[in-house]
């Protein structure tokens, strides 16, 4: 709704405003981190994952509206793919060694700072806009607009459709991770630590493989993608040892590195210009709440049987899907991901 909301405003303003306002958000965190309040952590806490969706689908929504008209866009998705995972998996790092030698405030004041660094850099893109230019059209009959191009266009909506499914079976396991990790193959938190690292770099190397292969559909590197997740789920099932669980995570990483950008890139092509914004505010939307379920689905399977059994269901779901998608793409005579809408 917020997309919607501001999609139309000048990106080099709306944009870096929104950061000004994490900004604030992050250092409020840091400030109830000293004496926690849990009810103030959960309203700063949904304010700022609200504004983060907004900057991102307005931020995705920039770059198809720079790159696609110069058939761009599939390059710059992927640098900026890289780019997003090597700052998650080396924040992520960069965080917990903060907090280590210093405390969570301390953290949170530096990831402030970012936001306030972000803004800063992103108010000299004067020259980019979000969507191209609209007859000024209210906020509301915006939302009915993206909202009616993910559910009448059929090829978007298998797009929406089937990433919302896999984002559920993506995050099935991620709830219970430790205890597969400590129960299932025995190791420490050294394990666990490892476990984790192993699917970050995972993540960048899937991101560099969508950069380098260009001559792949991004309909085919989606599905490649998730099944390389479905498959390494599997195995994880089944392993016994740290050391393959470990190398199947990468292989899981991978696939995930780039799956989600391909599915992103597939939208991007089958959207107008003017609907950018909007149709990433969605798919970020999606990707903040399926998880919801997955989590739920992991949890429930691991409290009545075992990890390796929710990471087995895991896998048969994403298989499944890739299987079926194919086929629903076939039918609409969509499998090689060649843009039908009009840019």
């Amino acid at each position: 709704m917020l997309t919607a909301r501001f999609d139309q405003l000048a990106f080099h303003r709306v944009v870096p405003a929104i950061y000004a306002v994490e900004t604030v958000l992050f250092l409020l965190l840091a400030f109830v981190a000293e004496q926690f309040v849990l009810a103030i952590v959960l309203v700063l806490a949904l304010a700022d994952g609200t504004l983060a969706i907004t900057a991102r689908g307005l931020l995705r929504g920039a770059v198809a509206a720079t790159l696609k008209p110069h058939d761009q866009l599939r390059a710059g998705n992927g640098l900026v793919n890289v780019g997003f995972a090597v700052s998650s998996v080396g924040g992520a790092a960069l965080g917990g060694l903060i907090i280590a030698v210093s405390s969570v405030q301390v953290a949170l004041l530096i990831d402030a700072a970012t936001f306030a660094l972000a803004g800063v850099v992103l108010l000299g893109a004067r020259r980019v806009n979000a969507v191209a230019p609209s007859e000024g059209r209210s906020p509301l009959l915006r939302l009915r607009e993206g909202l009616g191009h993910a559910t009448r266009a059929p090829f978007v909506r298998l797009l929406f459709a089937g990433q919302a499914v896999a984002l559920v079976f993506f995050t099935l396991v991620i709830p219970i991770e430790v205890i597969y990790a400590k129960e299932s193959l025995g190791a420490g938190d050294a394990g666990f630590g490892l476990l984790l690292a192993s699917w970050g770099a995972g993540i960048v190397v899937g991101s560099l493989v969508f950069v380098s292969v260009r001559s792949a559909s991004a309909a085919r590197l989606a599905l490649l993608g998730a099944a390389a997740v479905g498959v390494a789920y599997l195995g994880m099932a089944a392993a016994e040892t740290l050391l393959v669980a470990c190398a199947l995570s990468v292989l899981g990483g991978a696939g995930n590195g780039v799956q989600w950008v391909a599915v992103v890139t597939l939208v991007q092509e089958h959207t107008s210009l003017s609907l950018q914004a909007r149709a990433a505010g969605l798919m970020e939307s999606l990707a903040a709440a399926m998880p919801g379920f997955g989590f739920v689905l992991g949890g429930g399977l691991t409290a009545v049987s075992s990890p390796r059994v929710a990471y087995a269901v895991a896998g048969v779901g994403v298989l499944a899907l890739v299987c079926l998608a194919p086929f629903l793409a076939w039918r609409m005579g969509e499998l090689g991901g060649r843009p039908r809408s009009a840019a």
